[in-house]
């Protein structure tokens, strides 16, 4: 499961790519300072795009935190997209990479516990994308989003057997549309639409 994205996109940037795909984006708390970060992590603040409020065609970013606390307290960073209408509180998480983990193969006589290695996922058409995700107001900690998870694609397999759902820029305005249903939109990446790089 993904616990940690990235993001190196000035809001200059993103204001511009919406604005290429014919997506109005408003800054109803004012244009946030968004400095390049390589590793945003469970309870991180970051920016999300959202449907504007009043029936404005516009969309709307908002800076929020990633995950609230579910039933148990533990946070929920992920959520599980099959058998879900989601025809709510969509969003889209702005990224240019995202990290998954894995076990480091074995070495004869090496310590039983090793960091895991760290993989860098990006994607190749586009320098930079959206995470689909949703966002609700909770008690605790006011609103949070978190990231739509679904079966992986070809290029996410061999590393987690699941993967958050990426959607590259004609894909935006449909998820913010919450009359498409979600299952036309949350689909795995086909082969090739990743790029993987092993950092560590």
């Amino acid at each position: 499961m993904c616990n940690e994205h990235r993001s190196l996109i000035s809001i200059d940037e993103i204001d511009n790519v919406f604005r290429e795909v014919r997506i109005p984006l408003r800054f109803p708390e004012g244009r946030p300072n968004l400095p390049a970060r390589e590793s945003i992590k469970i309870t991180d603040r970051h920016a999300i795009v959202r449907a504007a409020a009043g029936g404005d065609p516009a969309a709307e970013l908002v800076v929020r935190r990633w995950s609230w606390p579910g039933p148990t307290g533990k946070p929920v960073y992920n959520f599980r997209s099959e058998g879900r209408a989601l025809d709510s509180g969509r969003c889209l998480i702005i990224a240019d990479g995202f990290y998954e983990f894995t076990d480091p193969p074995p070495v004869e006589g090496a310590p039983k516990r090793r960091p895991k290695s760290k993989w860098l996922f990006t994607m190749r058409a586009e320098p930079w994308f959206a995470i689909a995700g949703i966002w609700r107001a909770h008690p605790e900690v006011g609103e949070a989003y978190t990231m739509l998870t679904m079966a992986p694609g070809p290029d996410v397999a061999p590393y987690h057997s699941r993967q958050i759902v990426v959607l590259g820029r004609a894909d935006w305005g449909r998820w913010l549309d919450p009359a498409t249903p979600s299952t036309d939109v949350l689909q795995p990446a086909p082969a090739g639409t990743l790029d993987v790089v092993q950092i560590r």
